[in-house]
């Protein structure tokens, strides 16, 4: 099987779908920004505060370049693993990607219940980052194969549209 990668801002389910759907297909499930932890012993918060937002998009993209020699995976990237030169083209000539979005309102609940550390949203105005970094990564996330909404559908549902798009791919 070729590799599926979820794109899409944080927050709006990769890692959850991501999860189901290796499952679901018998696949590997790989997470960039878990790998990147586990690479360097730091957490992202830790990486951009010690080094850099840029160190951490290095270190992202090495992770990317690792996983696309595979097959047979359900890869969660991170939000802004798109922003780099060449990730996203990577990453549609060695699988199949799938944008999951939200709209601003359901990423910020659910970004600030899942209680995890957001070294991108430690501003004064969360609501308003989240707005401009859609805005920003909008011309990467809608060049994906099939986009997914999230908002009002569960999880569970969300990892069927995809099996769906997949089956038919």
């Amino acid at each position: 099987m070729k590799n599926i990668y979820l794109i899409g801002f944080m927050g709006t389910g990769k890692s959850t779908v991501g999860r189901m759907l290796a499952e679901d297909l018998g696949a590997n499930f790989v997470d960039t920004d878990k790998m990147v932890e586990g690479k360097t012993g730091k957490t992202i918060s830790d990486i951009f505060e010690e080094s850099s937002e840029e160190e951490f998009r290095r270190l992202e993209t090495d992770v990317l370049r690792e996983i696309t020699d595979k097959d047979n995976l359900v890869v969660s990237t991170g939000g802004g693993i798109v922003v780099t030169r060449g990730n996203l083209e990577l990453m549609k000539e060695t699988g199949i990607v799938i944008t999951l979005i939200a709209d601003v309102q359901t990423i910020m609940d659910r970004v600030m219940a899942d209680g995890s550390n957001r070294p991108l949203l430690e501003v004064d105005e969360p609501f308003e980052e989240i707005k401009k970094l859609l805005f920003d990564r909008a011309s990467f996330y809608i060049n994906a194969h099939h986009i997914v909404e999230t908002s009002d559908i569960s999880a569970r549902e969300a990892a069927n549209q995809i099996l769906d798009l997949v089956k038919e791919a």
